[in-house]
Parts: structure tokens; C-alpha cells; sequence
């Protein structure tokens, strides 16, 4: 299989901005393929930038919006011209809902699409006031040979999310980020304590399901929100293959070798071992079990809960 070489576009998108975006979005792609990367991946919202609140409807595309359908068409060519795209952007769905969405781009077209799953409205995050939960996940296959699995930042937080996938196919787990900085303390492995998380979460989820982990954050400020770059690639040992700064806006290249997942997946075989009957009967039992707590709520007080009493 052919080294693979990906660019991490860490950059600071213009908050609502979106036509300055995508010429930056288009400038980074070609830029990407002169340095002869077959793919590129932009951070979480990267054409609109994270703190939108109600400028969301304002930015939000069709997936046959024209300017995607432009973006898309970028990614064309022959052999070594082509080159993939994972961007992310406001989805408006036909029912007028928004999604937070993340698209592989490839071939001149729009291949898949990932809507964030899990919205998170604790601390200062607030975004299932304004967008909806995406309720499908899927792996995708693509030009580069391998399966591909998008997710988009907290979704990683889920520790479901990356084992599905990889279970789905996938053998490059991407994750794009708009991950703010918090929790500065020198105590922490970069004086970060969120990039301290980040680290520890991509490396042991690249080992866990022996796949590489791309992870894409962006820098730059909005509305007084610090975020913190240190995108990363990591290999399906869960060594890191490449670290970009902290903070500094650029296009970084890593180069992976795409057969070491078929190296590790062979001398670990954790995937092919993993008994989905057995999490498939647990987790109904624990779905089973929880909705019957609900209903024991609205019992009299005092009364006891439900027993199960099946054969264990």
C-alpha cells in the first residue's frame, strides 16, 4: 500500500464569514496537493468558525448548496492531482433542521457526510440550543484504500463512537475539533490540561481499535474563546506520528504508512475479538433494565423497584 501523505489545516476560521472561508478553505486545498498530501482535513466548523448562536441559519448549507458542490469539485483530478477533503460546515437538512456536519470530499463530489451525534451543554458549551443531534454513524470507504470514519469533536468524548467505527470498516478514524483551552496548570504534560485529555484519549483509542488517528483542532479566538490547536496524527500502536503546535496557525504534513494497520491489526488482534453478541444482549439488558427504573419512578413511594429475575 502507497505511504500516505495528510495535511492538518489548523487554522482560525472567520466567525460567519463563510465566503471568506471557503477561498481559504480552496487556497489550503490546492496548497495541500502541491505539497503532495492526499488528504487535507479542516477543523470542526472550519467554514463558519464554532461560536455562531443564531448566525447558524445565516452560514447553514444544503448539501447541494453550489459553494459545496465548488469545494467538492476542487478535490478532482488524475492520480497524484486528486486529492481527499474532510471540511465541516452548518448542514440545514431538508426539514430546516441544522447540523454541526463533517464531509469527505473526493473524486469531485460530496462522498459522505457525519452529523455530530452528541451536543454538549455543560460549562461554556451550549450547542443543542441551536442545532440538532445527528442520530446515524457510519464508516465510508474512499480513494485512499482504506475505510474512513468521521466523528466530530465531543463525539470522541463517547467511547462507543471510535470502536463502532472501526467495527464499521474504518482504519483512519478522523476527528475535527473546535476544542477551546481550559484548565491551565504547569502541572499538565503541556501545561494545558485539555490537550493533556486530547493526548490521552487519540492514543489510546488509536490502540484500541489498532487504527490511525487523525485529529484536526483549530487556533484562533472567538467571542473571547481561546482555542488551542495540537492537531495530531497518531499510528494504530498508539505512538504519536506527528504533534502540531499549540496555538500557531499553519498547514502541517505527517506521512503515514497505511500497512501498519494491517500489521497491527494481525499481531493484535483486538477487533476480530471483540464479542458484539455479548455487547448487543448487554446493552438491550441495561436499555431494558433503565426503562424499567423510569417506570418504577412513577410507582408509590416506598414500593420496590423491578427484579429481574431471567436466567443469568
Amino acid at each position: 500500500m502507497q505511504p500516505l501523505r495528510i495535511a492538518l489545516a489548523q487554522i482560525a476560521p472567520r466567525l460567519g464569514l463563510l465566503d471568506e472561508n471557503l477561498a481559504s478553505h480552496h487556497a489550503l486545498i490546492a496548497q495541500a496537493r502541491s505539497g503532495g498530501a492526499g488528504l487535507v482535513v479542516f477543523p470542526e466548523l472550519g467554514l463558519t468558525g464554532y461560536l455562531l448562536q443564531d448566525l447558524a441559519a445565516e452560514v447553514a448549507m444544503r448539501l447541494d448548496d453550489p459553494r459545496l458542490v465548488e469545494l467538492a469539485a476542487a478535490t478532482a483530478g488524475d492520480g497524484p492531482e486528486a486529492v481527499s477533503a474532510i471540511v465541516s460546515f452548518v448542514e440545514e437538512s431538508a426539514d430546516h433542521r441544522l447540523f454541526i456536519a463533517v464531509a469527505l470530499l473526493e473524486d469531485g463530489r460530496v462522498r459522505h457526510v457525519q452529523r455530530k451525534l452528541f451536543l454538549p451543554t455543560y460549562g461554556l458549551f451550549d450547542e443543542r440550543r441551536f442545532f440538532a443531534a445527528g442520530d446515524l454513524l457510519r464508516a465510508t470507504p474512499s480513494r485512499l484504500g482504506v475505510g474512513v470514519g468521521l466523528s466530530v469533536c465531543e463525539d470522541f468524548w463517547h467511547l462507543g463512537v471510535p470502536q463502532l467505527l472501526a467495527l464499521d470498516g474504518a482504519q483512519l478514524l478522523v476527528n475535527v475539533s473546535s476544542s477551546p483551552g481550559r484548565d491551565l496548570a504547569a502541572l499538565n504534560e503541556v501545561g494545558l490540561g485539555t490537550a493533556t485529555s486530547w493526548r490521552t484519549l487519540l492514543r489510546t483509542y488509536a490502540q484500541l481499535t489498532t487504527s490511525f488517528v487523525v485529529f484536526v483542532n483549530r487556533v484562533g479566538v472567538d467571542e473571547s474563546i481561546s482555542f488551542w490547536g495540537g492537531s495530531e496524527v497518531i499510528g494504530p500502536s498508539g505512538e504519536a506520528v506527528f504533534s502540531a503546535p499549540l496555538y500557531d496557525e499553519g498547514l502541517y504534513f505527517a506521512d503515514v504508512d497505511l500497512g501498519d494497520v494491517r500489521r497491527e491489526r494481525i499481531a493484535l488482534p483486538l477487533l476480530r475479538d471483540e464479542r458484539l453478541e455479548l455487547a448487543v444482549r448487554e446493552l438491550g439488558r441495561i436499555v431494558s433494565e433503565r426503562a424499567g427504573q423510569a417506570d418504577d419512578s412513577t410507582a408509590e413511594p416506598g414500593s420496590p423497584p423491578g427484579l429481574d429475575v431471567a436466567p443469568r
